[in-house]
């Protein structure tokens, strides 16, 4: 067991402790926050990350005193800007780390990703990413919930039709053609793309070949709002809060955004491949 995941375990024992302190179960606590009551459970057995947001209003229902609020912030934060391992991570599970994810996009408001190399997820068909969840598991040795991970992704993209917020995606030309999946399956996640490229919060993006690139495309990013950027790469999972990091990739961003073909030049672009895809089922 990893130090991480033995943080979360210690964090989850006091969340558990502090609600039967107060005589709360777990259904009648998450009937205070507003919650499904399965997310108390996730929490309190370390199967999902629990927040900031998450620990104060915890502690406000049950009642915690100032000082065990302040401690139980700083195990949140701590946990949350840790350089995560990858490996030990998809060990706790795929779906525990959609569910991860769908907590921390249900609190954004603007979404900016970067994306050179695979369909966001956030956009990707149901067999896209059960072939994307099936390579993670083999080179991740992750626990084998390939079928609840593709489910959590699914009801992730809900969040999509919420007009409240503002989705920018820019993906490179490559993204669209890294065949990580047969072709039936990649000409299905391209029409998913010009379906969501229209919706009225959606920016979809795409950098076509022939566009001098602003940078070299290292990796992905995610920017959540103006408050937190998420940077993967193959080992670990960095989460930068620093004022100024966050300023270097929203510049990184909108350099890339520039350059990027979008509305009906991007959903050529889109054309272009899927039809490429379809002559393959011909032959």
């Amino acid at each position: 067991m990893t130090s991480f995941q033995q943080a979360r375990i210690d964090l989850g024992s006091q969340l558990r402790q502090l609600r039967e302190a107060a005589h709360l179960s777990g259904k009648e606590l998450a009937e205070r926050l507003r919650w499904q009551p399965s997310k108390v459970s996730r929490l309190e057995n370390a199967r999902q990350t629990a927040t900031e947001d998450d620990v104060v209003v915890w502690a406000q229902a049950v009642r915690a005193s100032p000082d065990t609020t302040d401690e139980l912030i700083r195990q949140a934060i701590a946990l949350l800007e840790r350089h995560d391992d990858w490996k030990q991570r998809h060990r706790s599970g795929l779906a525990a780390l959609q569910e991860d994810i769908r907590d921390l996009e249900a609190r954004t408001k603007l979404f900016r990703v970067f994306e050179p190399g695979i369909i966001v997820g956030l956009l990707q068909t149901s067999e896209y990413a059960r072939h994307v969840f099936r390579k993670v598991k083999r080179l991740y040795s992750a626990a084998d919930q390939i079928d609840a991970a593709v489910r959590v992704r699914m009801q992730r993209q809900e969040i999509l039709y919420d007009r409240t917020r503002t989705f920018r995606f820019v993906v490179t030309e490559a993204a669209l053609r890294t065949a990580l999946a047969p072709p039936e399956v990649m000409r299905g996640q391209l029409d998913r793309l010009l379906a969501v490229s229209t919706l009225p919060n959606v920016e979809f993006g795409v950098i076509p070949f022939v566009s001098e690139l602003p940078s070299s495309p290292v990796n992905g990013f995610w920017i959540y709002n103006e408050a937190m950027v998420s940077v993967a790469t193959m080992t670990k999972d960095l989460i930068l809060r620093d004022p100024d990091d966050i300023a270097f990739y929203v510049r990184a961003f909108d350099d890339y955004a520039k350059v990027a073909e979008v509305e009906e030049s991007g959903r050529d672009i889109i054309l272009r491949i899927l039809h490429e895809y379809r002559k393959q089922g011909t032959h």
